[in-house]
This record gives structure tokens, C-alpha cells and sequence, in this order.
């Protein structure tokens, strides 16, 4: 019983970090031109497989303030639950330099697509603007905090 609370107590600690650092830096979390702080977090499910969870559940929050609808709140939360799973099968590899790429790439690709449509600014652009705010995020952040945790753990 302790292990599975403790599980549901990371995960819930892990999803409500990411919706808090989201929306407290809500000016430059969301739009097509964002940086989400919060998806540094996203390398987490590398090492701990409860961050998968709260990484879902903590960007559906998240996105609920963000005023973008349903679209984002339902299909951000899928590509950030497809980016976690990934991101935990790149174990395998044993190299966690690509544990930030499935956020970087799904993020870019289907948040930055469909940011285009509800915002109407160029497909290219919004793609390009969302992936490199994954990249300061995930690689500039995220794996820094990976390879410190990974030390710890």
C-alpha cells in the first residue's frame, strides 16, 4: 500500500508543478510563440515512470487556463502523454540526451500545427516557434535536470 501512494503521491506532485510553473508564467506559456518552463519536466518519465501520469494530468490543468479550448486541452495533454510514454521507451537506448526529443518533436509538430489553425499565424512559423521553445525548455533545461537527477537517484 505505501509503494502506491507513494507513486500517486509523486505523480500528483510531478502534475501539479507543471500546471503551477505553466500558468504562473502564463505570458509565455502558451500561443504560438511560447516557452513552457514546465515541459523541462517532461525528461522526468526517463527515470520515473509516475511522471508519465502527472505530466497528462498537470499540462490538461494547465491547459484549461489557457483559453485555447478543447483542442488544447484534450490534444495537448495527448501529445504530452504520447511524449511522455516515448520519452520513457528511449531507456532502452541508455543515451538520455534523447529523452527530451519525443516533447521537442510531438510538441513542435502537433501543438505548433494546431496552434496555426486556432490562431491563424503561418503552419511553418508556428512550428518553428513552438519547437524552439521545447528546445530551451527540454535541452536547456530538461536535460540539465536529468543528468542531476540521474546522479541522485
Amino acid at each position: 500500500m505505501k509503494s502506491v501512494s507513494r507513486t500517486i503521491a509523486l505523480a500528483a506532485l510531478i502534475g501539479a508543478l507543471y500546471a503551477v510553473v505553466t500558468i504562473i508564467l502564463a505570458p509565455i506559456s502558451y500561443g504560438p510563440m511560447q516557452v513552457r518552463v514546465a515541459e523541462a519536466l517532461t525528461v522526468l518519465p526517463y527515470l520515473l515512470p509516475q511522471a508519465i501520469p502527472g505530466l497528462y494530468f498537470g499540462c490538461l490543468a494547465a491547459n484549461i487556463w489557457g483559453g485555447y479550448g478543447p483542442v488544447d486541452i484534450f490534444g495537448g495533454s495527448a501529445v504530452t502523454l504520447a511524449a511522455a510514454l516515448l520519452t520513457r521507451y528511449t531507456r532502452r537506448f541508455h543515451k538520455p540526451w534523447l529523452a527530451p526529443v519525443p516533447p521537442i518533436v510531438l510538441n513542435a509538430l502537433a501543438v505548433g500545427y494546431y496552434l496555426h489553425l486556432l490562431t491563424q499565424t503561418p503552419a511553418g512559423l508556428t512550428i518553428l516557434w513552438v519547437a524552439g521553445g521545447q528546445l530551451i525548455a527540454c535541452m536547456g533545461m530538461g536535460l540539465p535536470l536529468l543528468y542531476a537527477l540521474r546522479r541522485r537517484l
